[in-house]
């Protein structure tokens, strides 16, 4: 079938080149131009046919349909339209010759809006293709975002991708395009009676205009349907009342704390899910990515789960699935949304000025509290975040190598690694433990971050695939760190909270096993050594739909204390068993409305309009502290 409808358009060619470009018509003429066009349009469409389509066959034609053969048939008259071009150029049949001056005046600026129409086009669509395929499902929430976020202390891995990808595509085709867009010529044809100009300047910027225009259509489109952009004129154009609904003001809830305040170690392990756990766990992989992290959690910990196997975890959420959005998911009880008003997360004391954080709650309750990257925290805000709520050290790779902890010259992966990582955590813990008040230690790895993941001279590599390599090293290192806490004088009074931040946005390492879609993808969540009160509650940990944000008052009954109400912002308390946001609305209903403009977020948590002043909201928690929660109880104590 291929070889007739390749010799089809071999035979409308050779009508062509008759018609236009043979000057003897004799039967020389009749016998050599079909034979050329035979064997040219034939075996040039079959080679694009195999190497540029990937058609598999050309001889068995059984595995092909319609759509199959009707493609072919269009190329090969591509393709013999393309020769018979070339063969008039080479003959000068066509020529190119030095363009007439432009009559009209605006040309120059025709020509400028068409280059800049089409680079436009050229860098939403080449952006959008290297944003899937970096970082997979990325949002319109999480897009704009972070395009007005700081970009300081970015791995340079990440710059490199984008430098190599979108940037230099668009370069390359926008000089091209410009280049013919402003050259100076004409096109004649030189007829069997007479010279006839086929394409003269004004038709040439007309077609590059057409050409632009459809290429920022094109781009636009591509992007805006494969990265949800309707999110965002939902957040700037659609309101919706849910979030305000469902909303309780963190400031204004009875939370009392147990007589003996527990400490909190919260560890954000970057990108671990559960997908790289073996699929007798409920993973997506034959041999178990995760060994030692899944044993220390089915034989110590608590983990929700979305099914009822043990391991499982939240689901994903409107303003949840990138880093600083899941910190501030579980610390404020929110999403992190598009902002609707003049606020772009980046600067000092603008990060959710209204959010009544854990860290603000625990600050009032008189902690001592550390946050620990081994990246710069300007990236993404994260500084600017825990800067704006409560007394938190921000420890950085900028503040070690301030601080003399590091050598200047030291830098490795986005700052510094994780096996240092675990060795200066270590060395602070100690430091909060030693003050002698309550303590709040948050961490976030970053050795299993994109691209593929660092492998460290201490890194095993058992595997094929690298990011693999980082994983199974990753969750190693963090049970170690683990067994050292263990081993503290603290332990007994301290609870600790292991999750992965979000889903991994490393695309080749789900395209080298072979991921499908049916497979529900989940992060990892447990909590090991929770207060009395709630470390016998098993019931209610299974099947349930929940979100990033029911963690903030999950981690604080995990830590022994009574939240009134049990929903803190829009987040549930999972040891409870009331129902959380997703489980009584709906996951997609619930997030394509918090995907829309929300009066109470935007005036409230973004505009920082706080209702109970610091004064009257320390009193609160003063008063509200009298209320003990006993230090020893069951599961019918469950806050």
């Amino acid at each position: 079938m291929f070889f007739i409808l390749s010799g089809i358009s071999a035979a409308i060619m050779t009508v062509i080149e008759l018609v236009f470009f043979c000057r003897k018509r004799n039967v020389g003429a009749y016998i050599r131009i079909p034979v050329k066009n035979a064997l040219t349009v034939i075996l040039c469409s079959l080679a694009v046919q195999k190497h540029v389509m990937q058609y598999a066959h050309f001889i068995d034609t059984d595995a092909y349909g319609t759509s199959n053969f009707v493609k072919f048939f269009i190329m090969s008259l591509i393709v013999g339209l393309a020769l018979q071009f070339v063969f008039a150029l080479v003959n000068r049949y066509i020529t190119f010759e030095e363009a007439d001056k432009p009559k009209r005046k605006g040309a120059l600026a025709v020509k400028i809006l068409s280059v800049v129409l089409f680079a436009l086009g050229l860098a939403a669509y080449y952006g959008t293709v290297w944003g899937k395929g970096s970082f997979g499902d990325v949002t319109g929430d999480q897009l704009i975002i972070n395009l007005f976020s700081p970009t300081v202390g970015t791995e340079r891995g990440v710059y490199i991708e984008a430098y190599e990808g979108p940037v230099f595509h668009t370069l390359l085709f926008t000089v091209l395009f410009a280049v013919f867009d402003f050259s100076k010529f004409k096109l004649v044809y030189h007829g069997l009676k007479k010279d006839v100009k086929i394409l003269g300047d004004m038709a040439k910027r007309l077609i590059c205009l057409a050409i632009a225009i459809a290429m920022l259509i094109g781009g636009v489109h591509y992007g805006w349907t494969e990265f949800s952009l309707k999110q965002v004129a939902n957040a700037y154009l659609v309101d919706s009342d849910l979030l305000s609904d469902v909303y309780v003001a963190p400031e204004e809830v009875k939370i009392s704390f147990p007589e003996q305040k527990r400490n909190l170690i919260h560890i954000y392990l970057e990108s671990i899910e559960n997908s790289f756990l073996s699929k007798d766990l409920g993973g997506f992989m034959d041999e178990n990515l995760m060994p030692e992290l899944s044993e220390l959690a089915q034989e110590e910990g608590i983990v929700f789960s979305d099914t009822d196997n043990f391991f499982g975890g939240p689901m994903k959420g409107t303003g949840t699935q990138w880093s600083i959005a899941s910190m501030v998911n579980q610390t404020t009880g929110l999403p992190m949304k598009a902002p609707g008003i003049n606020n772009d997360y980046g600067s000092p004391g603008n990060f959710l000025p209204g959010a009544y954080t854990l860290t603000d709650l625990l600050t009032d309750e008189g902690y001592v509290q550390t946050v620990m990257f081994g990246a710069d925290a300007r990236f993404g805000g994260l500084r600017y975040f825990y800067e704006t709520h409560g007394d938190v050290l921000v420890y950085d790779y900028e503040y070690a190598i301030e601080e003399g902890i590091l050598p200047s010259d030291y830098k490795v992966w986005w700052g510094f690694e994780d096996d240092k990582l675990y060795e200066l955590a270590k060395e602070e813990i100690t430091r909060l433990y030693e003050t002698g008040q309550p303590f709040n230690f948050t961490m976030e790895t970053a050795d299993t971050h994109k691209p593929d993941g660092y492998i460290g001279p201490n890194t095993p590599t058992p595997y094929e695939n690298s990011y693999a390599n980082a994983i199974a090293y990753s969750t190693e290192q963090v049970v170690e760190f683990i067994d050292w806490i263990k081993e503290q004088p603290f332990y007994e009074n301290t609870t600790i909270v292991v999750i992965g931040d979000h889903l991994s946005m490393e695309t080749n390492f789900f395209e080298f096993y072979g991921f499908t879609d049916d497979y529900e993808r989940t992060q990892f969540n447990c909590i090991l050594n929770p207060h009395p009160s709630v470390a016998a509650t098993k019931k209610v940990t299974t099947n349930r739909t929940w979100c990033n944000w029911d963690y903030y008052p999950t981690i604080l009954a995990a830590m022994g204390c009574k939240v009134e109400g049990n929903r803190l912002g829009v987040g549930t308390n999972l040891f409870s068993g009331d129902q959380t946001v997703f489980e009584e609305y709906g996951v997609e209903y619930t997030n394509i409305e918090f995907e829309k403009a929300n009066d109470l977020y935007n005036e409230k948590i973004l505009g920082g309009q706080i209702e109970l002043d610091e004064t009257q909201r320390r009193l609160n928690h003063a008063k509200w502290y009298e209320m003990d929660v006993p230090d020893e109880g069951g599961e019918e104590d469950a806050a």
